[in-house]
C-alpha cells in the first residue's frame, strides 16, 4: 500500500520544498513529512504534480522508460493553422532532436470555462488573439511543450498540466491537494483504487 499526493502546483512556484533565493516552494502549500515530487513541473507552469514517500512508485511515475503520458492545456499566442497542428502531431525536430508524435486538439471555450484565472494574469493584447490546445506527450524533455509551440510559430502563454497517466487534476484549485491510497502491487502502481480527499 502506497500513498500518492496530487497537488495543483501554482504558477511561479518551484517543484521542491526549499530554495536559497526566496522563491515560492511546495512547503507553502503542502505540509506532509517525508514526501517528495515524482517528476517536475517548471516554475512558470501550473497544474498536476505528484508526490509520494514511496521511491519505487516515484521511479515508475517519473522514469521515461515507463512512458506515462502527460496531458497539457496550453494557451498559445495566435490562432494555430491546421498545418501547425499537423506538424506537432507528426513530430518536429528541436535542437535536441526529433520529438515523438503528439496528440493535439483544439479546446473550445466551453472546455476551459472552469480554469481558474492565473495570478498574475497572462498579458492581454487586443490585436493578438489566443487559442487553447490540448497536447498529450509520451516523453518529457526540458520545456518541451513551450519549445514545440514556438517552433511552429505559436508561443506558449500559459501551460497547465492536467493529467499524468491515470491521474487527473480534476477540480483541484491552485495550491490544493488530495491523497490517494494505492493497494495494487507496486509494479502496477499506476492504477489508484481508493481515494481520500484532503484540501488546504
Amino acid at each position: 500500500m502506497s500513498s500518492l499526493y496530487l497537488l495543483h502546483k501554482p504558477y511561479q512556484m518551484l517543484s521542491q520544498f526549499t530554495d536559497t533565493q526566496g522563491r515560492a516552494t511546495l512547503a507553502s502549500v503542502i505540509d506532509v513529512p517525508g514526501i517528495y515530487p515524482a517528476g517536475r513541473l517548471d516554475y512558470d507552469s501550473e497544474g498536476l504534480l505528484l508526490l509520494t514517500d514511496d521511491g519505487a512508485l516515484a521511479h515508475r511515475i517519473s522514469h521515461p522508460r515507463h512512458k506515462q503520458p502527460k496531458t497539457y492545456w496550453v494557451q498559445v499566442e495566435g490562432e494555430p493553422e491546421e498545418a501547425a497542428l499537423h506538424a506537432l502531431r507528426r513530430g518536429i525536430t528541436l535542437k535536441d532532436g526529433p520529438t515523438r508524435p503528439a496528440q493535439v486538439r483544439r479546446l473550445e471555450a466551453s472546455g476551459i470555462a472552469g480554469i481558474a484565472p492565473r495570478q498574475p494574469p497572462v498579458r492581454h493584447r487586443n490585436a493578438i488573439p489566443t487559442a487553447w490546445l490540448e497536447i498529450v506527450l509520451g516523453e518529457g524533455r526540458n520545456r518541451q511543450v513551450r519549445r514545440m509551440t514556438a517552433h511552429v510559430g505559436y508561443p506558449t502563454l500559459r501551460l497547465i498540466r492536467v493529467a499524468i497517466g491515470a491521474w487527473h487534476l480534476d477540480d483541484l484549485a491552485p495550491g490544493n491537494w488530495r491523497k490517494e491510497t494505492l493497494h495494487a502491487p507496486r509494479r502496477k502502481a499506476s492504477t489508484p483504487v481508493r481515494r481520500h480527499r484532503s484540501r488546504r
